[in-house]
Formats: C-alpha cells, sequence, structure tokens
C-alpha cells in the first residue's frame, strides 16, 4: 500500500474514533447535564457546525501550504477541543460541553480531505481504490471508540470525563501521522488552464449526482445514527448495547471500502450509489419492523453499507468532475453542502425522534433516497457521467 494512503488511513482510523465515542455518548452526557431530550443533539450539531463552517478555510490553505500543515493543525485544535469537552463534563456545564464541539468540528472537516488527498497521491485508475483503503481506516475506529467508551466511562468520578480525556492522546496522535505525510505541496503551472467558475462545473450532470450523493448519503446516515441512541434510551436499552450497535454500524460503513473500490471501477460509480440507495432503504426497512437490540442493530449495519457504497461513489465521481487546480474550491463546496445537510440533521435528529417517534424518522429518511435513486435509474450512467474532466 502508498506510504501516503497508509498514513491516511490511519488518520481516518483516529479522526472516526473521535466520532464514534462522540456519536455513543454525547446524547447521554448532554442529558446528564440537564440538557432537554430535545436538545441532546446541540453538541454534536454544533461539532458538524463547525466542520462545515471550517471546510472552505482549510481547502484554501491546502492549497497555498500543502495538505501536511493542515491535517497537522486541525488535530490540534481537534485536541484542544477535547480537552474543553472534558472540562464541561467535569464541571457539569453543557454550554461548556457544547462549546467544545467546535474544536472538534475542526478536526472533522480536516479529516473529511483525507480521502481526496489518497486520491492525489496515487495515479488516476487508482484513485477509487485510495478512496475506498482510506475510509476503510474507520474499521479500527469502530472497534477503538466503544473499548475506550467502556473502559474507561466511569474511571473518573463524573462519566465519560476519563473518556474525553483518552480522545485527547487520539487527537495528539492524529497530529502526529499527519507530521509524517510526504504530499507534494501545490506549485502553480506556468501556462496552466485557469480553473472554471464553480457554476460552470456545476452544469455537469456527473457533479451534481455527486454532490446529491454525498449529501444525501451523510444525511440519512447521520439522522438515523444520531437519533438511535435516542430511540434506544426510549425503548429501555442501556449504554453497553448502544455502544454495541454504534460499533457494528461503524464496521458496516467502513468495512465494505476495501472492496468499494473495485467495486466502482467494475461497475461503475452510478451504479454502486444505486446500490448504496438501496441498502438504506433495506436498514429503514428493518427499523420499521421492531425495537429490540437485534432491529437497532441490523438495520443500523445495512444503513451502514449503503452510506459507504453512496459516498464512495459519490466522491469517486466528483474527483472525475473536476481538474486538478479546481479540486479545493470543488471539494470545500461539496462537503460544506454535505455537512450543511448533516448539521441540520443533526440538530433536529432528537426533536424529531422526541415529536414523531423512531417509525416516522425512518419513513421520512427513505424520501430523499428513493428520489436520488430514481434521478440514477433515469438514466445517469448511460450519459457518460464518468467521463474525465480532464
Amino acid at each position: 500500500m502508498n506510504r501516503n494512503v497508509l498514513l491516511l488511513a490511519l488518520s481516518q482510523a483516529l479522526a472516526m474514533t473521535v466520532v464514534s465515542l462522540m456519536l455513543s455518548s454525547s446524547a447521554l452526557v448532554s442529558v446528564d447535564l440537564a440538557a432537554t431530550p430535545g436538545w441532546a443533539t446541540l453538541p454534536l450539531a454544533a461539532q458538524y457546525l463547525a466542520t462545515m463552517l471550517a471546510l472552505h478555510p482549510l481547502a484554501r490553505l491546502s492549497a497555498r501550504l500543502g495538505r501536511r500543515p493542515v491535517f497537522v493543525g486541525s488535530a490540534l485544535v481537534g485536541a484542544a477541543g477535547l480537552a474543553l469537552a472534558m472540562a464541561g463534563i467535569a464541571t457539569r456545564s453543557f454550554a461548556l460541553f457544547v462549546l467544545a464541539g467546535l474544536g472538534v468540528g475542526v478536526l472533522g472537516a480536516a479529516s473529511q480531505f483525507y480521502r481526496f488527498a489518497a486520491a492525489e497521491a496515487v495515479p488516476v485508475e487508482r484513485r477509487g481504490q485510495a478512496i475506498s483503503l482510506t475510509l476503510a481506516g474507520g474499521v479500527l475506529a469502530a472497534f477503538l471508540g466503544p473499548i475506550i467508551a467502556r473502559h474507561t466511562r466511569d474511571l473518573a468520578t463524573t462519566p465519560f470525563a476519563a473518556s474525553f480525556a483518552v480522545l485527547v492522546g487520539v487527537a495528539l496522535l492524529a497530529a502526529l501521522l499527519g507530521s509524517r505525510l510526504t504530499l507534494a505541496v501545490p506549485q502553480p503551472v506556468a501556462g496552466g488552464r485557469a480553473p472554471r467558475r464553480l457554476v460552470e462545473i456545476a452544469r455537469q450532470g456527473r457533479f451534481r449526482l455527486a454532490v446529491a450523493g454525498g449529501a444525501i448519503a451523510y444525511g440519512v446516515m447521520g439522522l438515523l445514527m444520531t437519533a438511535t441512541p435516542l430511540a434506544m434510551l426510549c425503548a429501555q436499552h442501556d449504554f453497553g448495547a448502544t455502544t454495541a450497535v454504534i460499533q457494528w454500524h461503524l464496521v458496516a460503513m467502513f468495512a465494505p471500502g476495501f472492496v468499494t473500490g473495485a467495486l466502482v471501477r467494475r461497475f461503475g460509480a452510478p451504479a454502486v450509489m444505486f446500490g448504496g440507495g438501496a441498502l438504506n432503504l433495506a436498514g429503514i426497512a428493518w427499523a420499521l419492523g421492531g425495537d429490540a437490540i437485534r432491529d437497532f442493530g441490523i438495520a443500523l449495519a445495512l444503513v451502514g453499507v449503503g452510506w459507504n457504497f453512496l459516498y464512495v461513489g459519490a466522491t469517486t465521481l466528483l474527483t472525475d468532475a473536476c481538474r486538478d487546480e479546481e479540486r479545493p474550491a470543488v471539494q470545500a463546496f461539496n462537503d460544506s453542502t454535505v455537512f450543511l445537510t448533516v448539521t441540520l440533521a443533526t440538530l433536529f435528529a432528537g426533536r424529531l425522534v422526541d415529536g414523531l417517534g423512531w417509525e416516522r424518522v425512518n419513513l421520512l429518511a427513505a424520501l430523499p433516497v428513493v428520489l436520488l435513486m430514481a434521478a440514477i435509474a433515469m438514466g445517469g450512467w448511460r450519459r457518460g457521467m464518468l467521463a474525465s474532466a480532464r
């Protein structure tokens, strides 16, 4: 495996370790800090909002300075945010815990560029594989996050304070790995083509499909993954069951990364995205069948695999829709759209579960998936959407 891809996959694993523990514990910490159930997901929403707002500045810095200093600096900011979260838990301050999500969100923003950095580190024909292998680093996180949560939850006087202390170390390790990358710093090309305006790039069908696919993949997954701990709490399942469900959901999200790149090469990105949509609908259908631990686990696992197919397919399609000199702006726009969607989904997840119930939340999540699959089925891959923009 390419050395940079390996380092990026490990960095992805560390970043997702932070995310997995935040997902399994954040709502429970919020309730313990006296937040009303409807606002228990506010810290996660703050985290995703910070991710969305940081994407464009980090993209511009990457274009000017290169990927490495951005990855290192963002990991350090994430470590500071996690330390603030630990302080919020220790002092029982919900406001401080929400504020801490902003720092963690900067690390989340940088991690969104790991897959693009991996694509840039390999030849064109291996991009899909590099993207999927980088995302596959999240398999390690699927085990690390819940293990940290289970073994450190009650080590300190206040539940989860020790967990976040460990996460500070995880973020610092991500900074160390980032410092070992040997990615090239972008250099202006004399006489090269001027980047096209975003509105011109957006006229391409494959660009619109890629952005829509990424936003729907993350929005639907974010809504259901954030709502699941609350729904399981309502169904009177304990924290151990919740962490197990989140753990296997993360395994399902990232384990297919070892083969998704090959599937994209074999069948094309839109076809893989269509399959991802079908898996999302299968997960939603299973969730409607019951509220046992097994039901939550299988449903969220299917949604996880569906996310992987949709997201890897959409990312591959996006890299083929722009030229090298256009990537920073295109990537930042794409991920800003993605995280605007996931921020709104996360912000309202608690209120939707509280107001509509788990079954109706799942039905609501199915609608954008059906619309995306309809758009692909109407002939997306037959119109040559995978033709390169070069």
